[in-house]
């Protein structure tokens, strides 16, 4: 650890998504400890479990915390959409005697993450050479889709897009996928891109597909399916899990062409990184080619699924110190 890095103050830092909540304290990008997680369906809100992390015996005198939440931050109230917490930033600043609480989109804290996560802990899908200097792409499906991106702004400096791509509706490309959307359409009226890539959407896939074989649902979690499907013991979980690679590789491929992400697509979230060995040989890379005059130009860009362990908590700590 460098003197410099001592010198740093220490931050809080966190990454709270529809089903977990990440804290720890920072003194720089790579200096992340005490990594404290808890279901956010526990919670009521942001107060009372940043108090509970910051009340641990031996923690340190903090002011400041930087936190990740999966939803848009456009005023001080904070509704979440995949989850039943309603606070005020400053009323909950102020409960916890912080000098400064900064809550930002989880996946623009995401994005700022990505020019810091070592080359181990990504795994290439293709065979795609990044351009430097080229704006990069990023989405994931967990409890729901996160889209967001990062375009250069001079030498080893990004900004990161703040937008909500997961509720841009769902263009279908295939009688199957057209199908999906008019079962979708009939429970839902508009059909965002999240309603089939979520854990919600695996589950809504399987529910459709279960149905239309003329079996009896079962009620499946998301990670009970993925299971099945790689095991390859249920014929339904599987082509589900085909299905979601594939409409996954449409929405990449659009997140690419929309922002000209030359300089990588990533794939987080909370599905993707445990699929193994599956997503490589999965419909994913197919389909994000298959459009037309422009698969060359896809074919070049290399995706990547992000397989760090607390990546939402290394872009808190980006935007902090860096």
């Amino acid at each position: 650890m460098s003197i410099g890095t001592l010198e740093q103050p220490i931050r809080v830092v966190g990454d709270i998504g529809g089903t977990h909540i990440r804290f720890a304290i920072s003194r720089g990008v790579h200096d992340i400890h005490r990594v404290w997680v808890k279901r956010t369906a526990d919670y009521p809100d942001l107060e009372t479990p940043l108090r509970e992390f910051l009340s641990q015996e031996g923690m340190p005198h903090i002011q400041a915390a930087v936190i990740g939440i999966a939803n848009p931050v456009s005023s001080d109230h904070i509704t979440m959409t995949n989850a039943k917490w309603s606070f005020s930033m400053e009323a909950t600043r102020k409960a916890l005697g912080l000098d400064r609480l900064v809550l930002l989109n989880d996946f623009s804290v995401l994005a700022l993450s990505l020019p810091h996560l070592p080359t181990e802990e990504l795994q290439l899908i293709g065979t795609g050479k990044a351009v430097k200097g080229a704006a990069i792409g990023l989405l994931g499906p967990g409890t729901g889709l996160g889209v967001s991106g990062l375009i250069p702004a001079g030498e080893d400096k990004w900004i990161a897009l703040a937008g909500e791509g997961g509720h841009t509706s769902f263009s279908p490309c295939d009688e199957t996928e057209t199908w999906l959307w008019q079962q979708a359409r009939d429970v839902y009226g508009h059909v965002s891109t999240e309603r089939f890539l979520s854990g919600a959407g695996l589950q809504f896939i399987h529910r459709c597909l279960t149905r239309q074989a003329g079996l009896k649902e079962e009620s499946l979690s998301p990670p009970e399916i993925s299971q099945r499907a790689l095991e390859r013991s249920c014929p339904h979980s599987k082509r589900t899990l085909d299905i979601f690679c594939a409409i996954l590789g449409t929405a990449a491929a659009n997140v690419a062409l929309t922002l000209g992400a030359r300089g990588g697509i990533f794939l987080g979230g909370g599905i993707i990184p445990k699929l193994g060995d599956y997503f490589a040989q999965s419909p994913f890379h197919a389909r994000f080619h298959d459009k037309g005059r422009f698969g060359d130009y896809l074919a070049a860009i290399p995706v990547y699924v992000i397989r760090s362990p607390y990546p939402g908590l290394v872009g808190a700590a980006a935007h902090v110190f860096h």
